[in-house]
């Protein structure tokens, strides 16, 4: 022990909780605990350094063990010192054995780092411990100010979602000090434009503590969204203004004081540490063949390949009790320190995964159900992944949500123009019933969504055919080609006001049938401000202005804003736009009944056989609440042709239609029964 290292005071310490713990002392003084799942390790040793310069201060010998799990207390550390471990054993790979006693690596319950983690080849080739930035052992103390969860019903729930730095660096209300951080998302002109749409819950990209992949670096790109985690519990320090715990924290505070919610997208079916030939950073370092899924399935000895379900060269083991635990302790500790209200889980198809194979009926979901914790936050599934049968939309239990892929592409289609498409059109509208049965489940488990942050932004949808993905370094080869995106005779930017007029126009409609439609709506974050990532559909290496938001609007984008603002506020005061309660639907049995009646254009009702004609391209019908004796009518016509309509029953008021006014609401009151329906567009009467 180096003679720096202040005088301190060891002890056997507890196998429990995991990682870091500090308590105190009857004298006053801070004690920490800490505990280590590593059962193949025959050494563990915890090494302490200088808060400033990283300098090692000192290692100090786990000196007991329980089953699996080792552990230390040590008193009189001083506040803010920094540690890491190391761990010795046999060094196998093919075993699944790659001890190193002379590598550091990061304890998997991190709670803090002390900076952003960046890959050095030179640094970590030489094993030098300032390659990995290092744990903070300090004790935080936060006072919440009395706020509390806004606790938004899933059914009324319209979620944003942003990326931390993205949202503000260029904001102009923003100081200049905080943009890109924390502090600067919570700023009240942000928060301010969020109300104002009429956002419930702020949705983040991953905040947990991640690494860019070394081939972005040799690349000069870095990684983002960052999908690539390292540490599963702290907050990525790069968003930080000064402390990213308080300041996260901070965060949390101001949305829930404004009603707004904030969940996390969150990644745990992979880690930074890639394939067989990636960094030892944390979980190999300490556990490699528990933390891990291995292709072997025939010798149970044979550790020398994982299993790629992720597209990342490796997947997390969450069948195994150990990765079990490490990730509900780490949901919980957002949830009940951070304050966070749920989480999207990337690729959620592997955290169901036993025996390789999506289980509906998985350990993970009996545990989360059951949790008086996780039980009551919000969860939602990207309901797939890369694996075998990794396609699972509609298999996860009635508690969670899912993101519903087929939603997005039918809207795209329809509004394109493909032909064929109206009867599924009208089933993604009515909450997608045929993956979503009625009597099992409500339809808020379909997240509905025009655009994510993986493809093209809502404004390159209707101004791109192809991708522009040029400047990722791949030739182009990355992000996807179905876009089912139509650029309106020009690729890319245009002055033209016709091609202006038409795009917008199909924005429009668009966003009139999300926020139409039964379901969770899901929002990315900059499309109300025509955000552009000039054609690019898989943004995740561009950390510059192709991904940060432009708040500067044209009178084009203004208006736009105002239509989506609009359709939200239009959503929210209508209750069977945000749960249509059917009579044939007995899954809830409070609120009003509604029914719906399907017409033809000439007002008459919509026959069996009307459905199979595959040149229709348009509906009207229908939702009545009997009870309140209150009806909307919705008509939606996506030919390239004006249609004469005869409304049903009676005189009907316009609220709106997509192709007059830019859609904004009519000022004057406009009472038919008789009615021309413009090509391309949608009208709202009552």
């Amino acid at each position: 022990m180096s003679n720096h290292i202040p005088v301190l005071k060891l002890a056997v310490g507890k196998a429990s909780p995991l990682g870091a713990q500090s308590s105190q002392a009857p004298d006053g003084s801070t004690v920490w605990n800490f505990a280590v799942f590593a059962p193949d390790a025959t050494a563990l040793m915890l090494c302490l350094y200088q808060p400033d310069t990283e300098e090692l201060l000192g290692e100090l010998s786990f000196n007991a063990r329980t089953g699996d799990i080792w552990h230390l207390q040590v008193s009189g550390i001083t506040n803010g010192t920094l540690y890491a471990l190391k761990a010795d054993g046999p060094h196998n790979p093919d075993a699944g054995l790659v001890f190193d006693a002379a590598r550091i690596v990061l304890d998997p319950y991190v709670k803090q780092l002390n900076r952003s983690l960046s890959f050095n080849e030179r640094l970590y080739t030489a094993k030098s411990h300032y390659m990995l930035a290092k744990g903070v052992l300090s004790a935080h103390s936060f006072d919440w100010q009395d706020s509390v969860k806004p606790a938004i019903a899933r059914e009324k729930t319209v979620i944003y979602e942003a990326h931390v730095k993205g949202m503000t660096m260029l904001h102009p209300d923003v100081p200049p000090e905080l943009r890109g951080t924390y502090l600067g998302l919570c700023h009240p002109a942000v928060i301010k434009h969020l109300q104002q749409l009429g956002i419930t819950t702020l949705q983040l990209l991953p905040v947990a503590a991640f690494l860019s992949e070394p081939r972005l670096n040799k690349l000069q790109l870095s990684n983002y969204w960052g999908y690539n985690p390292v540490s599963f519990f702290a907050p990525e320090p790069r968003y930080q203004y000064r402390d990213a715990v308080t300041e996260f924290k901070t965060l949390v505070r101001s949305y829930h004081q404004a009603g707004i919610e904030v969940i996390l997208d969150v990644v745990f079916n992979h880690t930074a540490e890639a394939g067989e030939d990636g960094p030892v950073l944390s979980l190999r370092g300490l556990a490699n063949k528990h933390y891990y899924l291995f292709e072997s399935h025939a010798d149970i000895t044979d550790f020398s390949q994982h299993s790629n379900y992720t597209g990342c060269g490796n997947t997390l083991n969450v069948a195994h009790p150990a990765g079990q635990k490490l990730v509900m302790d780490a949901l919980r500790y957002w949830v009940t320190e951070m304050q966070v209200d749920g989480f999207r889980f990337d690729l959620a198809t592997t955290l169901a995964r036993e025996h390789k194979r999506f289980n509906p009926y998985a350990a993970f979901f009996q545990i989360i159900a059951q949790d008086p914790v996780l039980s009551e936050v919000k969860l939602i599934a990207e309901p797939w992944d890369v694996g075998p049968m990794g396609y699972q939309l509609g298999q996860f239990p009635a508690l969670w949500s899912e993101l519903n892929d087929k939603c997005r592409d039918t809207f795209r289609a329809f509004w394109r123009g493909d032909k064929g498409v109206l009867p599924e059109f009208t089933t993604r509208l009515l909450g997608s019933r045929d993956i979503f049965q009625k009597h099992h489940k409500p339809a808020c488990c379909s997240v509905n969504y025009l655009t994510y942050h993986d493809g093209f932004t809502l404004h390159d949808l209707v101004s791109y055919k192809d991708k522009h993905n040029w400047l990722n370094g791949e030739e182009n080869r990355d992000g996807h080609s179905h876009n089912l995106s139509c650029n309106h005779g020009v690729e890319g930017q245009s002055k033209d006001a016709t091609v202006l007029a038409n795009r917008y126009l199909h924005k429009r409609n668009l966003v009139a049938s999300l926020l139409l439609s039964q379901g969770m709506i899901h929002w990315l974050g900059g499309d109300e401000l025509s955000h552009t990532q000039c054609g690019n559909n898989n943004a995740y290496c561009q950390d510059n202005d192709i991904s940060w938001l432009d708040w500067h609007l044209d009178s084009n984008e203004e208006d736009f804003l105002n239509f989506v603002r609009q359709m939200l506020a239009f959503r929210r005061q209508y209750s069977c736009l945000q749960q249509l309660s059917l009579l044939d639907d007995s899954y809830q049995l409070h609120g009003d009944k509604h029914q719906i009646q399907w017409y033809l254009p000439d007002g008459t009702e919509k026959q069996q056989h009307d459905w199979h004609d595959p040149e229709r391209s348009g509906c009207m019908f229908q939702i009545s609440n009997k009870a309140a004796k209150a009806s909307l009518l919705f008509v939606f016509n996506a030919s390239a042709k004006t249609v004469a309509l005869t409304l049903p029953q009676r005189p009907w008021q316009l609220l709106f239609d997509t192709s007059v006014d830019k859609g904004l609401a009519q000022s004057r009151t406009v009472k038919l029964q008789q009615y021309q329906q413009n090509a391309h567009s949608i009208s709202v009467w009552q």
